[in-house]
């Protein structure tokens, strides 16, 4: 007669039964007012902007995001966003609204996108004249300066030698790399650097 197997029962590991107890995940609240999206006044949303540097914290204890931070957060389900009177924003609804105020916001959130997935951090860049700024990987925003300067542009649009030209010099006065960054059709994105060069 065969000896009898005796099943060891699988012992819950720690990660499950974390998640066992730990209950339903805690969602940002956070409203789109205008341009931007003000989180509530919270720990998680505090936290969020010291592990990812997402937006900024203001007095009030808020975090203030741009409208590409709040959407890629809305859509990596990290946020619930509401307008108004508590209507809460799926990311079709929140882009549209959205586009109100920047026209450009699709071709700039592809862009924005793809660096995050891509492990880095990016940030607005609007006082170096630029859509964003992107630090390497590993450096947080006030441990070392940004190393590039994002332009998004859809493969479709055009730029002149002028536009290009003044591009490539905030990138050299502010002693950051250029990168230009095409969306195609498909939302791919593909990055150009350009570097200034003396012959």
């Amino acid at each position: 007669m065969p000896k009898e197997k005796k099943l060891k029962e699988k012992e819950p590991d720690e990660k499950e039964t974390k998640e066992n107890t730990e209950g339903p995940k805690q969602m940002i609240q956070a409203e789109l007012i205008k341009e931007r999206v003000v989180t509530e006044n919270s720990n998680l949303a505090r936290d969020l902007h010291n592990q990812g540097r997402y937006g900024k914290i203001m007095a009030n204890g808020k975090v203030q995001l741009s409208l590409v931070e709040g959407l890629y957060l809305l859509e990596k389900n990290k946020m619930i966003v509401t307008e108004g009177r508590r209507k809460q924003l799926n990311a079709e609804t929140f882009i549209k609204k959205s586009l109100k105020f920047e026209p450009n916001l699709w071709v700039r959130y592809c862009v924005y996108k793809d660096i995050r997935n891509r492990g880095y951090i990016i940030k607005t860049a609007l006082k170096f004249g630029a859509d964003f700024r992107v630090y390497d990987r590993g450096v947080k925003p006030g441990e070392d300066h940004a190393k590039w300067i994002v332009y998004p542009v859809h493969e479709a649009s055009t730029i002149t030698w002028y536009e290009f030209a003044a591009k490539n010099r905030v990138a050299h006065s502010t002693k950051k790399r250029l990168l230009i960054g095409i969306v195609d059709d498909e939302d791919d994105v593909t990055y150009y650097e350009i570097r200034w060069v003396r012959p």
